[in-house]
């Protein structure tokens, strides 16, 4: 019999804000940096150099030691922050009970205790169904066979800017940026896609005060009237707040507009909160906000903190397809369902409420920075899911990849981690946890990386 020994691993960092050793990267990351370039998938995208070592909270330490402020949350995924003592105990407790056995094939007491809470924090009086998967890729690609199956449909409706997934099916609903296409060839047929409604451009050279009326116009008078009957349509998919798109948040007028066109034609309403979902905006759902209540609904991300776990939640009777229908094997692994199950307590409890106490307080500090700074076009958002949006001029509105780029490099060297979203918007999406003082060193990180870019 081999004895084992359980330790337990520090992981706190030992400070709230960046403290960096070195010119960055140091060697230790320069060196794993160039073995990664010589043994993994040259198809990952790394915007600058950080090698993490271990995390605790918002605070991250790279592999030299250098300390980080992490306002990118692994791409808004580790919502209770890196390494959650509770999330972390409820996780080693059980692994050391159960790994897997697949409930496909067998039952977890796990499964339907995260059901019935994802039932009991989704939209709607009537009860819900949930599947489990490993990705939001994953659920967008069974909330597609599910609308399909329900309705006996083959149409789908998604939107521009939209990021659904890599997988072929997701693929298909993403319209993001063409390399993400690019070489695959074929996707699935019977997609179409329309314009999202961009609050700050507008469409068709209009200003953004008609959007909510032009895009839903756009779907009723083009799409319904000249390309797909809306009796063939199965689900309309939507970002209420695109993840890869900008960071646009959809309107209430025009989320509740889109639910009302669905329910006229049994359309089911898809609401993508793969990114958005999980107390980010300072509610459960972005839906929320605009008191919707979608047919069925993707989870992934935040909902484990940092495990691959993703769910779809669908209405009752929705959720209407037989055994064999759709499985998955690893999906509601039974260690990431007791890190989801820590995760609601927490987000619950104290974290959903601190998302939007924070997020206020970053929009109020960023409300003027349209005035302030010649290259910023827009500040929105809710909650932690912030977009700002760079341009070279405010009047023309165009974009300004290349200064979001530099930016967002900058930013890494004084120790702060971001990320972009669309061609030229810097994203806050950091842990649930942050606190005022870490939301003031991320503003005015920014502030001096603006300014010291428009005094060029």
């Amino acid at each position: 019999m081999i004895a084992t020994e359980t330790k337990t691993i520090k992981t706190n960092v030992g400070t709230k804000l960046p403290k960096l050793n070195m010119a960055l990267p140091g060697p230790n990351a320069k060196r794993i940096v160039e073995e990664d370039a010589k043994w993994v998938s040259p198809s990952y995208t790394r915007d600058y150099p950080l090698v993490a070592k271990r995390g605790y909270g918002a605070m991250v330490e790279d592999a030299d030691g250098n300390v980080f402020l992490d306002f990118a949350a692994g791409i808004a995924v580790c919502s209770t922050g890196h390494c959650h003592p509770d999330v972390v105990a409820a996780v080693q407790k059980q692994a050391a009970e159960l790994l897997h056995m697949s409930g496909t094939d067998f039952y977890y007491e796990g499964m339907p205790k995260l059901a019935s809470k994802l039932s009991a924090i989704a939209p709607g009086k009537e009860n819900k169904r949930v599947y489990f998967g490993n990705s939001g890729a994953e659920a967008v690609e069974a909330a597609i066979k599910l609308a399909k199956y329900h309705t006996g449909r083959d149409k789908i409706i998604a939107f521009e800017g939209a990021f659904h997934g890599r997988t072929m099916g997701a693929l298909s609903l993403t319209a993001s940026k063409s390399t993400q296409r690019k070489g695959f060839g074929t996707l699935i047929s019977g997609v179409f896609h329309m314009p999202y409604p961009d609050t700050y451009r507008g469409m068709y050279g209009k200003g953004p005060e008609t959007v909510v009326a032009d895009c839903l116009g756009y779907l009723e008078n083009e799409l319904f009237k000249r390309r797909v009957d809306p009796e063939e349509v199965a689900g309309i998919f939507i970002e209420p707040i695109q993840g890869e798109g900008g960071y646009m948040s959809a309107p209430v007028e025009f989320l509740k507009g889109l639910q009302a066109i669905c329910r006229k034609y049994g359309i089911m309403l898809v609401a993508d909160e793969v990114q958005s979902g999980m107390g980010r905006t300072g509610k459960w759902w972005a839906s929320d906000h605009a008191g919707i209540e979608p047919d069925i609904i993707t989870s992934a991300k935040g909902i484990a903190s940092g495990m691959p776990l993703s769910a779809v939640i669908a209405r009752e009777s929705v959720m209407n397809w037989k055994p064999g229908a759709h499985a998955s094997t690893f999906g509601g692994n039974p260690v990431c369902i007791a890190a989801a199950l820590a995760t609601i307590e927490l987000l619950e409890s104290k974290y959903i409420a601190n998302a939007a106490r924070v997020g206020e307080y970053i929009m109020k500090r960023t409300a003027d920075w349209t005035q302030k700074f010649k290259n910023v076009g827009n500040v929105r958002g809710r909650g932690l899911m912030i977009g700002i949006e760079l341009v070279k001029d405010q009047k023309t509105k165009e974009k300004a990849p290349e200064l979001r780029n530099r930016i967002i490099d900058a930013a890494y060297h004084k120790g702060l981690l971001i990320l972009g979203s669309g061609e030229n918007t810097v994203r806050f999406c950091p842990p649930l946890v942050i606190d005022e003082e870490q939301a003031e060193f991320a503003v005015k990180t920014l502030e001096e990386l603006l300014s010291k870019e428009e005094a060029k």
